[in-house]
């Protein structure tokens, strides 16, 4: 596990390694089109621009994130990679550029910071120069693998799936004792992936090539953190909820066998708070260690889950299943940190030219989200060139 390139990190940030998911059709902050457009001139397949659900895949995206990087290139742009930024160069309340490794100054009147949600040191690196930082809700969860051949049949109805139809997904959601329970990123035809970014840690993240011809359907299974689920970590201040991610990640490495390898459990058995004695086979490539995830999942988290997957299994007739297998943890769904910024100019609210966008910063999520966030910051840099 390299941590400075790995899954979450790297050309294109983890937009690189997803399976592309475009679902985000809100226009309330930009022009989605805009991003769609420029996926497609850049290698990806037109109907992104019509379909529902687009999705671009695996085995596509890294080849379209190298097309952007060409274009740039093209256009005079520079890229520096294996230059980790260990420092931001701030004077007063004016950005001067950054540090990086090697002790290098890179000066700049502006500084956009999108470093995705896990890059943790940016975080503490702003907090040591006084930027502001505040918490906000995120969520923490499993994942859940089953054989596609049976979603698609609880899905379609059948016995067997129509070569005509696609590999069947789904989105369940439910209150249980007031915290939102809920499916995210579930992907069809896909394969579980290892997410970690630091070493003695297991991170779990889904993902599905264009084809989602894989026999298995993944998906996180999430519960809703709030600041209040928050109070052993309340010393680590508005870090809290980092101190929260990192601990549950530890107890995943540890309970998988202080290696890459997930704990894992058949999902009926989870519910029944009973131990695997076997485990079916599973996409996760560094493999699996038959662990009692519903003994030492936080009761906070651990409880709600085994109620949701209870109420998920009336919903869907056979999806309560020992077919199916939870692997811990599913712990970066998004930033449990908010950069406040200035919403008309999107910079920050006391340093002036340096611009939080995307995920890192707390208000996207996702790639469309993300593009559109970091579109508006460049858009803004151009007026005040240009003016």
């Amino acid at each position: 596990m390299d941590p400075d390139s790995n899954y979450c990190f790297g050309e294109g940030g983890a937009g690189t390694y997803s399976d592309g998911k475009l679902y985000t059709r809100s226009k309330k902050r930009g022009d989605n089109i805009r991003i769609l457009e420029l996926l497609c001139l850049h290698g990806a397949d037109p109907n992104i621009l019509f379909d529902a659900h687009p999705h671009l895949g695996t085995d596509k995206l890294p080849g379209i994130i190298s097309g952007i990087r060409k274009t740039i290139l093209s256009a005079g742009g520079q890229f520096l990679l294996e230059k980790k930024v260990t420092d931001l160069l701030v004077e007063g309340d004016v950005i001067k550029g950054v540090i990086t490794s090697g002790n290098e100054k890179i000066l700049s009147p502006f500084v956009i910071l999108a470093t995705g949600h896990s890059a943790r040191d940016i975080y503490d690196i702003c907090r040591n120069r006084g930027i502001e930082i505040v918490a906000k809700p995120f969520a923490m969860g499993v994942r859940v693998e089953h054989p596609q051949e049976l979603i698609d049949r609880i899905q379609y109805h059948g016995s067997s799936k129509s070569k005509y139809l696609p590999a069947a997904s789904y989105y369940l959601t439910r209150q249980i004792d007031g915290r939102g329970v809920y499916s995210f990123c579930m992907c069809p035809g896909g394969f579980i992936v290892p997410s970690a970014t630091s070493q003695e840690e297991v991170v779990v993240n889904g993902m599905s090539p264009s084809e989602r011809n894989s026999p298995y359907a993944n998906s996180g299974i999430v519960v809703e953190i709030r600041p209040e689920d928050l109070i052993k970590y309340s010393h680590s201040g508005e870090m809290a909820g980092i101190e929260f991610q990192k601990e549950l990640e530890r107890e995943a490495w540890k309970n998988g066998g202080h290696s890459q390898r997930a704990p894992a459990q058949r999902l009926a058995d989870f519910v029944a708070g009973k131990a695997s004695d076997s485990l079916p086979k599973v996409s996760y490539f560094p493999g699996v260690t038959s662990s009692p995830l519903h003994s030492w999942l936080p009761k906070s988290i651990g409880r709600r889950l085994r109620d949701g997957f209870q109420q998920f299994g009336r919903m869907m007739n056979g999806y309560l299943t020992n077919d199916a297998v939870v692997l811990g943890v599913e712990s970066r769904t998004s930033s449990p940190l908010r950069l406040p910024r200035d919403s008309e100019k999107l910079h920050h609210i006391r340093i002036s030219g340096l611009y939080p966008c995307g995920e890192g910063s707390g208000y996207a999520g996702g790639i469309v989200s993300s593009a559109v966030d970091g579109m508006n910051a460049a858009d803004a840099i151009g007026l005040i060139i240009n003016s």
